[in-house]
């Protein structure tokens, strides 16, 4: 919160705190014929029909995940416009998304909202210890992420629900669709050069991370896959071992730093004697 955040934080604070929704739909949609829709981008494509036709289909079929107790005015779930969307972070490169314009709670143009309706990806812990109880149990990857946040998070988002892609290039894909939240700001990583402000930064998202961890949603489903409190049981293999964690988290972030450095050598050399298929080092 403003009244406690330090630093690069609460800088990062402040400047969500500026941010409308009205703000988000001025940058990525315009109004023609008294109707809303995307901008062109080149974070943005038009889909085919085949593929549109599919994403509508999806969405409608997301609708019908969202629980009761979240749903909103009857005017709200309709589709305005959907986009197929580029540009998404490091570890979703490579993952189909969409964005999709909804009206809002009237039919004010300012009240539209833009959903995000993205790939599910497989968790990288299931990658080397997978769960065969948790793969019967969830549908698709989209179903698990959404299951996840509702259950992790005290406020998770009322879109906040999933899908599968019928038809179209995408066919049996899991998605997973939320709000694209107005209020996101990043921290300004280049601005911290000093041990003093990374740990200052580190020590409040390390209790921000705990804090969601620690609370859940009433209104999440009864997930009968953990049936213990993850915190306490944390809390109790890291009683008395403290230091030993400690120590396990330094020597993992030093051997990962040392890898991040080795394999972006390897990149930077492979990039500039031209070992990528229809990429140019000399193109600029």
């Amino acid at each position: 919160r403003l009244g406690t955040a330090r630093g690069a934080v609460h800088d990062a604070l402040l400047e969500a705190q500026l941010k409308t929704r009205v703000g988000l739909l001025d940058e990525v949609t315009v109004i023609e014929d008294y109707r809303r829709r995307f901008r062109e981008s080149p974070h943005l494509r038009v889909l085919e029909d085949e593929e549109r036709d599919a994403v509508v289909r999806a969405y409608e079929a997301y609708v019908e995940t969202l629980p009761g107790s979240k749903r909103l005015g009857s005017l709200t779930y309709e589709l305005k416009d959907v986009v197929g969307a580029y540009g998404f972070g490091i570890g979703s490169a490579g993952l189909q998304a969409y964005n999709l314009l909804v009206e809002g709670h009237t039919q004010a143009l300012e009240n539209d909202v833009v959903l995000s309706m993205k790939q599910g990806a497989v968790p990288a812990a299931g990658r080397v210890a997978p769960d065969e109880e948790a793969e019967r149990y969830f549908e698709h990857q989209g179903h698990r992420t959404a299951v996840s946040q509702r259950t992790l998070q005290a406020h998770p988002d009322p879109w906040l629900g999933w899908t599968r892609m019928e038809g179209g290039p995408q066919d049996g894909v899991g998605f997973v669709v939320k709000e694209l939240s107005p209020y996101e700001a990043d921290l300004d990583w280049e601005a911290l050069s000093e041990p003093d402000e990374l740990a200052e930064v580190l020590e409040q998202l390390g209790r921000a991370t705990a804090k969601v961890h620690c609370v859940s949603d009433v209104d999440s489903p009864d997930v009968p896959l953990v049936d213990f409190q993850t915190e306490d049981a944390i809390a109790d293999v890291v009683s008395g071992a403290e230091d030993e964690l400690v120590e396990d988290v330094v020597e993992f972030g030093m051997t990962y730093g040392e890898r991040a450095r080795a394999d972006h050598a390897l990149f930077v050399a492979a990039f500039r004697n031209g070992r990528f298929e229809h990429v140019d080092p000399e193109a600029g």
